[in-house]
């Protein structure tokens, strides 16, 4: 059985999996392989890809080489290019089942010497799942190489955002929000007992297809086993770091300051000259003057206080996570207005990727989402895909079988008739019996859920009937279809292709269709 696709639904479809194929004769449910991509729970939404965020897993060199082409400088996204000691590429995995976008930061060579020591770092932090957070979804560990594998963030970064924008500076409230989705990412680190984070400042908050904040899981592994932890200047360095050379939980609140400033200013301010406007209470001075004046002054006087009170001198004195959470929460506004709108950038659309192979009559509906088409085909292939789903004895012909059969019957009349609310009962009446199972039936139960709204118990049935018949193109069909009504688009695309190879290779003598 093709497992690759079933590793893609989101997670809450796959806690049905075990009751998918529980029943007799329908053991085709086997483990995901090492590198499929079965999607993980975040707190919130997911990716641009639409299926969920990959579990954490190990790439080989090759892949990560192919999807950089071959660590072209053109893939280069980290801030100093190829100067950086350890660059960040762009890439594009090139599986046939998995075309999503990455971040890959490549380490220097002998940066982390012990393979076991970086594979393990980097676990626990792949285990970090969230909405503010830019993920961390593998690494690759051959020889002296050392990798790191993320979601690709394709807005740019905050720097670039404040320091070096080019049509519009980022409005008040958006500055706002960056603030409080950075402090929600850094409480979720907290939270997990993962609270160190290196060098944090206005690179490492990137933004997502959606215009989101997001922070780069990056930061929460040094750059080499025995480096340094900040590798910026050191005018905004916490004091304590100046003195032993190591990092806390307090070390990144600071670093948090430091970004206040940066949203607050439109600048990279050092630390100590930003604090000594403040205690002069020059605010509007310390404002940027892009803003023009089009912000609060009460707003911009608490993330002030809030900003001195992380730049204390003894760590004790400065907030916790919790606490800049609370502080900037309620300064939220604009809560219906978008990010990529006051970003000033586009609103993501997935375009929908080019088949892989030529499609069907079926392939075409399913591609279009013609529902009336599907029930037409599916009325019209009857039940000549469920030859040799059933082997009966003559014992198992008792009385409820006949009841059994007879529902069947009225579900088929009602389902031809298009009367599909009977269709579903009497299907359901078929089904629950158990004696039998058809994948045609489950499919034809698909539609209907279809066409009554409810996309959810669609895609259930279509992977039930998946795991009656393993290589049945129509129930990656019926998936396809369930999935784009679920906005799951990317993964409609692949099943969508998977269906069609199916029917190719039925075409050229094997059995599917």
């Amino acid at each position: 059985m093709r497992t690759s696709r079933r590793g893609k639904i989101k997670s809450w479809v796959l806690g049905f999996s075990d009751l998918f194929c529980s029943f007799s004769g329908a053991q085709n449910h086997v483990p995901y392989a090492q590198n499929s991509f079965q999607s993980h729970p975040s707190n919130g939404p997911s990716d641009s890809a639409g299926g969920g965020i990959p579990v954490f897993s190990e790439f080989s060199f090759a892949d990560l080489k192919a999807a950089t082409n071959n660590f072209s400088s053109d893939y280069i996204v980290s801030e100093s290019g190829e100067k950086a000691p350890n660059v960040v590429y762009k890439g594009r995995l090139q599986n046939q089942n998995n075309r999503r976008w990455i971040a890959v930061k490549k380490f220097t060579k002998l940066a982390w010497p012990d393979p076991k020591q970086f594979a393990e770092e980097a676990s626990g932090v792949g285990k970090l799942r969230h909405k503010r957070l830019a993920n961390l979804i593998g690494y690759c560990c051959e020889g002296d190489e050392r990798l790191l594998v993320a979601e690709f963030m394709p807005n740019d970064t905050l720097a670039k955002h404040l320091f070096h924008w080019e049509n519009q500076t980022i409005e008040w409230a958006m500055r706002l929000r960056v603030a409080l989705y950075i402090a929600e990412a850094l409480d979720y680190c907290s939270s997990l007992e993962l609270p160190l984070y290196h060098d944090l400042n206005a690179y490492r908050v990137l933004f997502d297809e959606n215009g989101d904040p997001r922070l780069s899981c990056f930061g929460l592994m040094k750059n080499s086993r025995d480096g340094k932890s900040y590798s910026t200047n050191l005018a905004y360095t916490p004091p304590e770091y100046l003195r032993n050379g190591r990092v806390t939980a307090e070390s990144v609140i600071f670093s948090f300051g430091t970004v206040l400033l940066d949203l607050l200013s439109g600048k990279h301010i050092p630390p100590s000259h930003a604090l000594d406007m403040i205690r002069g209470k020059n605010i509007l001075l310390l404002m940027d003057s892009h803003l023009e004046g089009k912000f609060s002054t009460a707003e911009a006087t608490v993330v002030f206080d809030l900003a001195s009170q992380c730049l204390q001198y003894e760590p004790r004195d400065r907030p916790n996570t919790k606490g800049l959470v609370a502080a900037l929460a309620p300064l939220q506004n604009k809560l219906d207005v978008p990010s990529y709108v006051m970003l000033g950038i586009p609103k993501h659309e997935e375009a929908p990727p080019t088949p892989q192979h030529p499609l069907t009559p079926m392939g075409d509906a399913c591609s279009r989402m013609d529902l009336t088409a599907i029930h037409q085909i599916l009325v019209m292939t009857h039940y000549k895909d469920d030859e040799g789903s059933n082997e009966l004895s003559f014992q198992e012909w008792t009385q409820q079988m006949r009841d059994m059969l007879e529902a069947r019957k009225r579900g088929d009349l009602a389902f031809h008739d298009k009367d599909f609310k009977t269709a579903m009962d009497c299907y359901s009446q078929f089904i629950d019996v158990g004696t039998m199972v058809s994948p045609t039936v489950y499919a034809r139960r698909s539609l209907c859920y279809l066409l009554s709204d409810q996309p959810d118990a669609a895609l259930r049935d279509a992977m039930q009937a998946q795991c009656v018949y393993p290589d049945w193109s129509t129930s990656f069909y019926m998936q396809a279809v369930a999935l784009a009504k679920l906005d799951m688009h990317k993964d409609a695309a692949d099943m969508l292709n998977e269906a069609a190879a199916l029917e190719e290779k039925r075409q050229k003598g094997g059995r599917g269709s």
